[in-house]
C-alpha cells in the first residue's frame, strides 16, 4: 500500500473514539499518532494535564498533552470553531495560556482540529520538532 492509501485507511478506521476516551476525536487522533511515534502515555506525556490547578483554580488551565519527554513541550488541539470563530476573548485566553506555559518553561504547539483530522501523524511529527502550523501560529 502507498503512504496516501495508509493515511486514508487510518482516517476511515478512526471515525469514532474508543469507549472510555474522554477527549474529542481530533485529540484521540493526536494521541494515537503519539503512540505511533513511540511515545508512552504516563511516561513521555500526560493527556489532559491540570496545570496550576486546572480549570478549578483562577489562572489554572488544562493542557491536552504535557510532555516529560521532551521536557519542555505542550501540545494543544484547538477546535477551529471554538478557538478561532468565537471572538477575541477566546483568542486572548489562548494567548494567556501560551504565555503561562512559556513562563513555566513549556513551548505550546497548537494542532488545529481540522489538521488532526486530515493527517494527525504529520502534525504530531512536526509538533515533536517544535514546528507549529496552526492558525494561531500564523496569526490568523
Amino acid at each position: 500500500m502507498t503512504t496516501s492509501r495508509n493515511r486514508r485507511r487510518e482516517r476511515e478506521l478512526a471515525t469514532e473514539v474508543p469507549s472510555g476516551w474522554t477527549g474529542t476525536l481530533p485529540e484521540y487522533l493526536v494521541y494515537r499518532a503519539l503512540l505511533q511515534a513511540g511515545k508512552v502515555p504516563g511516561v513521555d506525556f500526560i493527556f489532559q494535564s491540570d496545570v496550576s490547578g486546572g480549570r478549578l483554580e483562577l489562572g489554572g488551565l488544562v493542557v491536552d498533552f504535557l510532555f516529560a519527554q521532551p521536557p519542555d513541550l505542550a501540545i494543544s488541539v484547538a477546535g477551529v470553531f471554538f478557538h478561532y470563530e468565537q471572538g477575541a476573548s477566546i483568542q486572548r485566553n489562548d494567548q494567556i495560556a501560551r504565555v503561562q506555559l512559556g513562563n513555566m518553561g513549556y513551548q505550546l504547539i497548537t494542532i488545529d482540529d481540522d489538521a488532526a483530522l486530515r493527517d494527525a501523524s504529520f502534525y504530531v511529527r512536526e509538533a515533536l520538532q517544535y514546528r507549529d502550523h496552526s492558525r494561531a501560529a500564523r496569526g490568523l
